[in-house]
């Protein structure tokens, strides 16, 4: 027969006696006459069969005619006073098989044969004569027609909404309940929303808001209404398979022409994750230090079969043709400042309501941008504040913060960092930007990608209150906490990177030029801390010969970050001239492992200066201090287990440090020797130099007029140059404006931007003060350091 498929799929609804009425969801006029005729076949062999099975089409979910039609016939099948069984059907047409036994879509498929999952009539005829495997008939889970009346009038399930009419009611629940069907058949990797916005809007809930918006504004309630569709249209994601598919072959496109195919994750940690979002919903939380960071983890997912995440994008990535394309493989726009617009607030949060709700994972980046230093950025709380509300209004039992650490051997934007360091614009995102990107994209490497503990929102939070009111407060301590958390385990699971040692390693001689054998010298402590601390890696870090090293040199050669001068007896290197912002982006993706020796370190020599009576309290004052002064460049934990993992840092060096700190000076002197490596020198100093720069353009500022941020930036660069080129600070990085803006920050936390006479001027002073002190104690690190590389102390 040729309308008749691939059998398989389907089965014979238990109708225990009731009256079947099948809902034929078909986009043609053939796609009807496939499930007739497959009912026909499939009727029980019983005298009376044919009465007790009716058949009604409901809208189609394909097709030109997608969404259309009338209700009118369901409305019959549903008024004769009995409780028939309700069982959705539907055809579903597969992509061809290819040689590898994967259905995949490519570009020129589409292209010669138009889209193989929704094809024309006449293509489906073509189907169905030459390759029948490829059409399926898929069934949704039939209900009787009581239960899902009693749903329409809502009967407490999380799904009960009210609509127009219970057929159109009926319709929507059966083309839920038909994509679900057709998941089983597709698999995992095609779990998609549909019918979004539809049930969105008809919520009870949504439309009560969209009221009291109306009568807040003065507007009638049909506007507001229309304003809200228009911006959930502009939110929503609109997955569709083909585009997953598309959109895949396009991610790795990107990403492999940069670096290497195979991605390297713990596929028994992705197993984890995958059979947590069975339960719950996961959220993944990545790190933001490239473009390529959302297309490597969307491919990761891809080819282990799991769908795609919904991202929440920048809408300045929105731009044609990009942002279709990505919109309708998962990525949904968000603008970047939305506070006084209550409709789209309102649209945002039923949103992410919906998708909590119905345990889609979600994916945005916790630091919001990407980081231009190469440290993690502070997070941003918005959307987190959002799932939060989600979850505590008791729209998931659980939800699960995945931490995501992406890290790259070489990042190809590093340049563009660098300019923005040094006051330059950000380019703006556009179809020639992206075309740029693509151009400029060489080897770089590989790509790791490396999940945290996950945290669970129900025992960080305790159990949901689904009598709760909305409340997505960014302000709310618990989900600072929870975004700084994420943040710690991010960091504690981010790869050390032979680049990022290297460069670690050349930054701390400022513009000294090594030999290779020094440069594997340098490294040599480096390495047995990393081995000994146990500490995360891009698998076997190779260089502790100098064929490893050599082979990290030449890709900081190549990639212009180093130079080699190798006209002598013996080729040096040394970090190329105006890259040291360069090489610190690789230096600072690893720096918070090194941050707290380098505290201790300047911490001990606070407490050998003369006049201290009480040198083991005068430690910890000094490391608290220090850690107040950087609160806002790295992430600390509470004040306790910073103290304790201070000790234990000590302890790792020099066990007896507690009973020897009382013995004066030179036994402090002492304990800070024994430390291997020395890390003040390397992670302080920039940071610290860039904090006093700051420190001194504030004090020049006066106190007569309150400080305009970004003309203090202007000045601090300035000023910064200035001490550079009189070597008043040592490196060059320390010159960025990164730095500077966190600068700021501090400054603002210890309200040292104001106006008015009294203290400020004051308090200024024992800022550049502190700093000054700071840095003293790292010119001594620098030269145990130096002595050190030179044979001196050993």
């Amino acid at each position: 027969m040729p309308d008749r498929p691939f059998e398989g799929e389907a089965s014979w609804p238990d109708a225990r006696g009731r009256r079947v009425v099948f809902l034929l969801d078909a986009a043609t006029a053939l796609e009807r006459r496939i499930l007739e005729s497959w009912i026909r076949r499939h009727l029980p062999a019983a005298p009376d069969a044919a009465a007790i099975a009716d058949t009604v089409a409901i809208p189609p979910s394909r097709g030109r005619k997608r969404g259309t039609g009338g209700l009118d016939a369901l409305e019959v099948a549903v008024s004769q006073g009995d409780d028939p069984l309700l069982a959705p059907l539907r055809v579903v047409w597969l992509p061809p098989r290819r040689p590898d036994g994967t259905r995949v879509v490519r570009l020129r498929d589409v292209l010669l044969r138009g889209d193989p999952f929704d094809p024309s009539a006449g293509r489906q005829r073509l189907i169905l004569a030459r390759d029948r495997e490829r059409c399926r008939i898929v069934h949704g889970e039939p209900a009787p027609l009581s239960e899902l009346r009693e749903r329409w009038r809502g009967g407490g399930q999380a799904e009960a909404v009210e609509t127009t009419s219970l057929q159109e009611f009926i319709s929507r629940q059966a083309q839920l309940a038909l994509e679900r069907g057709e998941r089983r058949l597709r698999g995992a990797r095609y779990k998609v929303p549909r019918l979004v916005r539809e049930e969105i809007l008809a919520r009870p809930s949504f439309r009560g808001g969209l009221a009291r918006i109306a009568r807040k504004l003065g507007r009638s309630e049909a506007d507001v209404a229309r304003e809200a569709s228009r911006d959930l249209r502009e939110i929503a994601a609109a997955h569709n398979p083909i585009t997953i598919d598309l959109a895949t072959q396009l991610y790795r496109f990107l990403y492999t022409r940069g670096y290497d195919a195979e991605l390297r994750y713990d596929h028994a940690r992705l197993e984890q994750v995958a059979a947590l979002s069975q339960r719950s919903p996961v959220v993944f939380l990545p790190t933001h230090r490239s473009n390529l960071d959302h297309p490597s983890l969307h491919c990761m997912l891809w080819e282990n079969g799991l769908p795609p995440n919904h991202t929440a994008g920048g809408i300045n990535m929105n731009f044609f043709p990009i942002g279709p394309l990505v919109r309708r493989a998962g990525v949904f726009f968000i603008r970047r400042s939305f506070k006084d617009d209550e409709i789209y607030k309102l649209v945002l949060h039923h949103y992410i309501d919906y998708l909590i709700e119905k345990r889609f994972s979600l994916e945005w980046y916790i630091e919001g941008g990407r980081s231009r230093s190469g440290k993690l950025l502070p997070p941003k709380f918005g959307m987190l504040a959002y799932v939060v509300d989600a979850y505590r209004r008791g729209k998931s039992e659980d939800v699960f913060l995945i931490p995501v650490s992406i890290a790259y051997d070489q990042i190809q934007d590093v340049g563009d960092y660098v300019a923005e360091q040094r006051g330059a614009a950000k380019q703006q995102e556009s179809f020639s930007w992206f075309v740029g990107l693509v151009r400029r994209l060489r080897r770089y490497g590989e790509i790791h990608i490396r999940f945290g503990e996950p945290i669970s929102l129900a025992k960080a939070l305790g159990a949901p209150n689904p009598n709760a009111e909305p409340n997505p407060d960014e302000d709310n301590l618990a989900i600072q906490k929870l975004a700084f958390e994420t943040c710690v385990r991010i960091n504690a699971v981010t790869p050390i990177s032979a680049t990022s040692l290297v460069t670690l390693a050349l930054l701390g001689v400022g513009d000294q030029a090594l030999t290779l054998e020094e440069v594997r010298v340098s490294l040599m402590r480096v390495l047995d801390y990393v081995e000994r601390r146990k500490l995360p890696t891009m698998g076997e870090l190779d260089l502790r010969t100098d064929a490893g090293v050599m082979r990290a040199l030449d890709e900081l050669v190549r990639s212009n970050v180093i130079v080699c001068y190798a006209e002598g007896p013996e080729a040096v290197y040394k970090i190329r001239e105006d890259e040291h912002l360069a090489a610190a982006y690789y230096r600072n993706s690893v720096i918070h492992f090194f941050v707290t020796p380098a505290i201790a370190e300047l911490a001990l020599l606070a407490a050998a200066a003369g006049g201290v009576v009480d040198r083991l309290a005068a430690f910890f004052d000094a490391a608290l201090r220090l850690r107040d002064l950087l609160k806002f460049e790295f992430f600390f934990p509470d004040r306790e287990r910073f103290l304790a993992d201070l000790r234990e840092e000590i302890s790792f060096h020099a066990p007896d440090w507690e009973e020897r700190i009382d013995e004066g000076p030179a036994a402090i002197h002492a304990l800070v020797r024994r430390f291997r490596p020395l890390s003040a020198h390397r992670v302080a100093r920039p940071f610290l130099e860039s904090y006093r720069v700051v420190a001194e353009s504030l004090l020049r500022w006066g106190t007569e007029k309150p400080v305009d941020k970004g003309e203090l930036l202007s000045r601090a660069l300035a000023l910064g140059k200035q001490w550079l080129l009189q070597q008043r600070i040592r490196g060059a990085e320390s010159v960025s404006r990164s730095y500077f803006e966190t600068a700021l920050r501090l400054a603002d936390n210890r309200k040292l931007l104001g106006a008015g006479a009294g203290d400020l001027d004051e308090r200024r002073r024992k800022l550049v003060a502190e700093l000054s002190g700071a840095i003293r104690r790292i010119d001594a690190i620098d030269a145990l350091a130096a002595a050190r590389r030179s044979g001196i102390e050993t």
